[in-house]
């Protein structure tokens, strides 16, 4: 009776009434922990942070005039630009280098795949106090740099060095998972494809640009906003290796979040530069969707 009357009354047939019912349990979890935290996010960047006996004191669009008029904020967005583009492009090319590499009868294959992959499951905490030896002033790399003549570098004491520190730690910690990622794009390809361009006389580079490329074009947009996600939510490398320094620096945007929210409670105001990188996060996702979108309609 209860079916028939939902039925009459929402103009669901049965099959439409089904599928809800199993979507409702993973769209409940999803409003409690994903969709109400970001409405909360949102809401909080239009107030103080601070609570009064009258609730949440209203800002209105006190906190972002304040990111805008802040100089530190545009230095912050100018390091994320910096590190995200410098961590993506070497965090794509050189996993699919090694994964086309990989893909072919190499000995030791299955080892060489693990060594790769091991970086992704690696803590970023104990790879960061790693690096964070290996670049201070008398660590290994200056020592190795004194054994070859050069001057040792204050690497990260330097607003030039300390972010390639952090940009060369990010791509190495990502290249497993996206090697992974391109191998298992490299299977999809079909073997076929490779003997016709063969016997028509194509070398390795005709049936890499021809062939394997445009074959991994989904392969592409997967491990590009997986990393450029990966990219803009760094925080423990900047926590454990720089501390945003020296002189603000090295300081991106979820470290410099964390620094208003919990050093300073300013959670208005962390709010709102949270609700910034949300934006920019849907921005990029959606013109990477949909420029390959119309690639693949041309």
């Amino acid at each position: 009776m209860i079916s028939k009357i939902s039925n009459q009354f929402l103009g669901w047939d049965e099959e439409t009434r089904n599928a809800w019912l199993f979507l409702a349990p993973s769209l409940i979890l999803l409003g409690i922990f994903v969709f109400y935290p970001i409405a909360y996010l949102v809401f909080l960047s239009f107030t103080t942070g601070i609570f009064t006996s009258d609730g949440m004191e209203w800002a209105g669009l006190q906190n972002y005039r304040r990111l805008f008029f802040n100089p530190d904020f545009w230095q912050v967005i100018g390091n994320t630009i910096y590190f995200t583009v410098a961590t993506v492009i070497p965090s794509i090319i050189l996993p699919l280098i090694i994964a086309v590499l990989l893909n072919q009868a190499v000995a030791l294959r299955p080892l060489l795949r693990t060594i790769y992959f091991i970086p992704s499951i690696t803590s970023l905490v104990a790879v960061g106090l790693g690096f964070r030896w290996l670049f201070q002033n008398q660590g290994p790399v200056n020592e190795l740099l004194t054994t070859l003549g050069l001057d040792p570098i204050s690497w990260l004491n330097s607003t030039v060095w300390a972010m390639p520190v952090l940009i060369l730690l990010s791509s190495w910690q990502q290249l497993g998972f996206n090697m992974v990622v391109f191998l298992a794009g490299l299977q999809t390809i079909p073997q076929i494809r490779y003997d016709a361009a063969e016997l028509d006389g194509a070398n390795r580079w005709a049936k890499f640009w021809h062939i394997t490329l445009p074959g991994l074009s989904p392969t592409f947009v997967f491990t590009t906003i997986t990393t450029i996600i990966f990219t803009l939510r760094s925080f423990e490398q900047v926590y454990v290796v720089t501390g945003g320094g020296p002189l603000n620096a090295t300081n991106i945007l979820v470290y410099y979040i964390y620094e208003e929210a919990f050093a300073r409670f300013d959670f208005g105001y962390a709010a709102a530069t949270a609700t910034l990188l949300l934006l920019m996060t849907l921005v990029l996702v959606y013109i990477q969707l949909r420029s390959w979108g119309e690639r693949e309609k041309g």
